[in-house]
């Protein structure tokens, strides 16, 4: 698969496959089930989600759980987390690809990233942000580290692999029917359930 950008490269490869024993534990599928039961909560219940970048599946395990029937699709560029994933959600819901060439031949009422734009290049959040509106029906879920000015952080000693910014704000902005209806703050050392410093922003058309 020839890739676009060296982010791509460098999730689809070996830093990608130590990124799944990192992130597979039951800790972190309590803290997901938290976490989503408040930055969905104003969603009601919803029917369907397709998670952008969804690794093994962490976010989806915890939605299933949280809402029994609901229909699951995730797209990971990393062919061996999306191996991993089928197991959970099913082969033909898993599109093992990079999101900037995923077509969404099926909408979903919501759409989620997380942990994921702020790896994107900052050249190409444009075409995500146009895949994430158009997958969705209803809700566009951003859940990513937050800064009101584009910043690159030194990413566990890799220089252009992390870019904080206003995610949520630029989506507003490029489309104009979106609106805030929620957003909160997941802090690393939360006692009982701790995220990475996650600020969540629910958008609705």
């Amino acid at each position: 698969m020839g890739y676009k950008t060296e982010q791509e490269e460098f999730w689809a490869g070996d830093f990608g496959k130590e990124y799944i024993s990192r992130n597979n534990s039951e800790e972190l599928l309590a803290s997901n089930l938290n976490f989503f039961s408040k930055a969905l909560g104003s969603a009601a219940k919803p029917a369907s989600v397709i998670e952008f970048g969804a690794n093994v599946g962490m976010n989806l395990k915890a939605l299933r759980l949280l809402y029994p029937g609901i229909k699951l699709h995730g797209i990971e560029i990393n062919k061996t987390a999306a191996t991993e994933l089928a197991t959970e959600i099913g082969t033909e819901n898993v599109s093992n690809t990079s999101i900037f060439d995923y077509n969404a031949a099926t909408k979903f009422e919501v759409s989620l990233i997380k942990g994921v734009l702020i790896h994107i290049n900052p050249d190409m959040l444009n075409t995500v942000y146009e895949k994430l509106y158009q997958a969705s029906t209803k809700y566009i879920l951003v859940c990513e580290y937050y800064n009101p000015a584009p910043v690159t952080i030194n990413y566990r000693g890799h220089t252009d692999r992390l870019f904080k910014r206003d995610f949520a704000g630029e989506l507003m902005e490029k489309y104009s029917d979106l609106v805030l209806v929620d957003y909160g703050f997941a802090y690393k050392r939360d006692p009982s359930f701790p995220q990475d410093d996650i600020t969540w922003f629910l958008l609705k058309k």
